[in-house]
């Protein structure tokens, strides 16, 4: 096969994974941030209505049952190669978990809870802010926690439209594979997906701890 070692390569290649790691990431959390809000503002809107919440959640389960290859390939034509088509893709993908758990989250607040704040007077937005949202956090939060483990995963397939990160240097090696460093290549990408899912879960397992109430704690 031939080529580097293993961490001689890392050391040789170390400002391009690092670049490639960074591109990885950010968008990797960009995706995410858009998926959060619109998943969440989706099942605000709907999570009152069983036929609404019922249809929001099947109709993003619809769209993730879909070959994020063929997606891709159905959004070129449109919207050409680059960021244009992998982040739209990549927040569809993204919004099944966020929905379906915002959803469950918030019609399982007690409704002896809701009914008591409606008795004193409180309005509903302010039932909304300070007893529903608090309360269904935590499973909301391990939706979008989900929601970022699929996300940095794909977007490495997100390459194949010229997406930014570390799939580049996963696809050029197994295109190549055989060649010189090609393996290195693949395994250093891959390598480095895994950690940075691992380190985007524990950012997720931190957020948890902090912002959700010690009761509520599962």
């Amino acid at each position: 096969m031939g080529g580097l070692p293993f961490f001689e390569y890392l050391k040789t290649f170390r400002s391009e994974l690092i670049f490639d790691s960074q591109q990885h990431i950010l968008l990797s959390v960009q995706v995410l941030a858009c998926a959060a809000v619109l998943g969440l503002g989706i099942a605000i809107l709907t999570y009152r209505s069983t036929i609404f919440s019922n249809a929001a959640v099947n109709f993003s389960s619809v769209l993730f049952t879909l070959p994020s290859i063929a997606l891709f390939g159905l959004m070129v034509p449109i919207t050409g190669l680059g960021l244009a088509t992998a982040f739209p893709i990549l927040v569809l993908y993204a919004l099944l978990p966020i929905i379906r758990n915002a959803v469950v989250g918030l019609q399982s607040v007690d409704a002896d809870m809701v009914d008591a704040a409606r008795g004193l007077g409180m309005a509903r937005s302010r039932i909304l802010l300070q007893i529903e949202l608090p309360i269904a956090w935590p499973v909301i939060l391990t939706g979008i926690r989900v929601a970022g483990q699929l996300t940095v995963g794909l977007v490495v397939i997100a390459a194949y439209v010229r997406g930014p990160g570390l799939g580049t240097g996963i696809l050029h090696a197994l295109s190549a594979l055989g060649s010189v460093n090609t393996f290195n290549e693949a395994l250093a990408g891959t390598l480095l997906v895994v950690l940075l899912a691992l380190a985007l879960d524990l950012v997720f397992v931190l957020v948890r701890r902090l912002t959700t109430p010690r009761g509520l704690r599962v």
